[in-house]
């Protein structure tokens, strides 16, 4: 029988400069998001849709819940396979298409963590767990576009 999960976030504009949003240019697209007992996440649009380049926006959050969700996952298989991971990082990116009339979606997102594990014989092991890792992420499950990813594993001391 499946398990419900249930998260509940709060996201309050903030970007009223004094009319509302009586123009487009007249607003900010500043926001936060809040969950109970959490830090606050300042949040904006995308610079290209007149945000600010210093908060999260959505494309950035959406990109970081896919890699984060992978790792998360990936750190556990290696734990029960006895694969010691000294060093995580991944430089993921996401590709987001916007349309003509101002719609867009994501193409992709691409993971390329670079991993360090304790002994060069856990290599293809930790190699193979990104696809196992991949297989069970559930953001990844949740996405209507392609999730790939490049790992790239290395023994301690040849990082």
């Amino acid at each position: 029988m499946a398990k419900e999960h249930h998260y509940q976030v709060t996201t309050e504009w903030t970007g009223n400069t004094g009319n509302g949003t009586a123009g487009y240019r007249d607003y900010e697209r500043s926001h936060e998001i809040k969950v109970v007992d959490k830090i606050v996440i300042p949040g904006s649009s995308d610079p290209a849709f007149r945000g600010d380049r210093t908060k999260y926006n959505p494309e950035d959050l959406l990109v970081a819940s896919v890699s984060s969700c992978h790792m998360l996952w990936f750190l556990h298989f290696c734990a029960d396979a006895d694969v010691v991971v000294t060093a995580y990082t991944d430089q993921a990116k996401g590709t987001m298409c916007e349309e003509a009339n101002g719609a867009g979606y994501f193409t992709e997102v691409l993971l390329r963590p670079h991993v360090v594990v304790k002994d060069a014989s856990m290599i293809p092991t930790a190699q193979a767990l990104h696809t196992k890792a991949h297989q069970f992420c559930f953001i990844a499950n949740s996405v209507n576009f392609p999730v790939r990813h490049e790992p790239v594993c290395v023994a301690e001391g040849n990082s």
